[in-house]
């Protein structure tokens, strides 16, 4: 994918020069950072990753920390939400809890995350993605897939050569980098994101996707997690050429309909569209203890503020929920989760902390947590939410004093009020 015979398409991605002919340097401005492929001028599928995201800005803003390890994370007994490629060099990784990123890094800096800053950012990304195509499908706060088919006419440029300036322009105004892939399809196209990371920029193309595809592992194919790549392993399969070698048929007997997307993508078949207002599939909060705590009475405090943060967020979007789910993360680092689903979709704290409760009584049994959050899915139109409840009387008192509570933190702020379940109690944060 690095190698350019003549007559390959390429060009700088610095100067943006047109290169003729295979040169490990550009022809005008000597920069080595040079692009070419048979097809780069063919593709239109992109997926925009910003590199390290938090670690980055928190960089840009304290440029005495450029040539310092940095771990964004929640403080000793949290973990890694994200960190720099320094740091990473040593072994530290996203999600890795902080005491064991200390101990592979013990000279990293950690800051505790800013998400105001952070979103805003990331709004500033989405809105010059935005200028580009409408069709941006953000997957998280740093990265989407684009869809450039038919932009070059307004552009005046293909494809890759808008996405180089893209990044050219982030750079320079927003001060952080992006790596950015290009294909046919989403799953190659975040792929390619991934390949030279950071600042990378790689196409796959038609081509060579099954020859590009078949000596890597299986757990590149979304879907393959730990447990599942187990299962393969031990059926005797552990890379995507020996996908290819397989019937459909006999991948979806073995596998369900998983083995249908096996089949799919080990071939680089991906038909999905961008969408760029594909919906949320859920709205959630958590928080992870600075001790670990096993006492139910402790939980129910930390219980409710979560709920009341899902509910504002609901309302916010005007959107509800009609399952919630809880999860819970013990000692030893094991993830439980629990959900219920209601008759109705709710937007009220005190409905979605109230089934929440009723699922924790039942995991309260002497095991110590380091984590517990609260979340709803099922998400939908909240016209249908919260209807009159006709066996509790008292529900419409509650939501009636919950309408009224916000309307005070609207007014004065989130501090304004509180109920009996949180007032006067020293909230664990992460």
């Amino acid at each position: 994918m690095t190698s350019a015979p003549d007559k390959t398409p390429g060009f700088c991605r610095d100067c943006l020069a047109e290169q003729k002919a295979e040169t490990r340097r550009c022809r005008t401005c000597g920069s080595p950072r040079l692009v070419y492929h048979r097809e780069l001028y063919e593709l239109s599928l992109a997926h925009i990753d910003c590199d390290a995201f938090y670690a980055t800005i928190e960089k840009r803003d304290d440029p005495t920390l450029a040539d310092k390890p940095v771990i964004i994370g929640g403080g000793k007994r949290g973990v890694v939400s994200t960190a720099c490629y320094i740091a990473r060099i040593n072994g530290v990784r996203s999600a890795m809890p902080m005491f064991k990123a200390l101990e592979l890094c013990p000279d990293a800096v950690v800051i505790r995350p800013n998400m105001e800053k952070y979103v805003k950012v990331g709004r500033e990304v989405r809105a010059m993605m935005q200028d580009l195509t409408p069709l941006v499908q953000p997957l998280s706060i740093d990265e989407a897939f684009l869809d450039l088919s038919g932009t070059e006419r307004f552009h005046h440029d293909p494809p890759a050569r808008i996405l180089a300036k893209f990044a050219r322009r982030v750079e320079s105004e927003l001060g952080i980098t992006i790596s950015a892939g290009l294909s046919y399809c989403k799953f190659l196209a975040k792929v390619a994101s991934d390949l030279m990371k950071p600042r990378g920029f790689s196409v796959i193309g038609k081509a060579e996707a099954l020859e590009f595809l078949a000596p890597r592992p299986v757990t590149t194919i979304w879907g393959v997690g730990r447990a599942f790549n187990a299962t393969l392993e031990a059926d005797g399969i552990r890379t995507i050429g020996q996908l290819q070698t397989m019937e459909e048929s006999d991948l979806m007997r073995r596998y369900g309909s998983m083995g249908q997307r096996l089949f799919r993508l080990s071939r680089g078949i991906d038909d999905r569209d961008v969408h760029p207002n594909e919906a949320a599939k859920s709205v959630s909060a958590e928080t992870t203890f600075f001790d670990d705590i096993s006492r139910y009475d402790d939980l129910v405090p930390i219980l409710r503020g979560l709920s009341e943060k899902v509910s504002t967020r609901l309302k916010k979007h005007s959107i509800a929920g009609q399952t919630v789910v809880l999860k819970l993360k013990s000692a030893d680092f094991k993830t439980r989760t629990r959900n219920r689903r209601l008759e109705d979709p709710t937007q009220l704290a005190d409905r979605i902390f109230r089934t929440g409760l009723t699922l924790l009584e039942r995991e309260t049994d002497g095991t110590k947590f380091r984590l517990i959050g609260i979340g709803v899915t099922d998400l939908g139109d909240p016209v249908r939410a919260d209807p009159p409840d006709l066996v509790d009387r008292q529900a419409g008192r509650r939501a009636a004093a919950e309408a009224a509570m916000d309307r005070l933190r609207d007014k004065f702020g989130k501090a304004a009020v509180e109920t009996g379940y949180t007032f006067g109690r020293h909230r664990r944060d992460q």
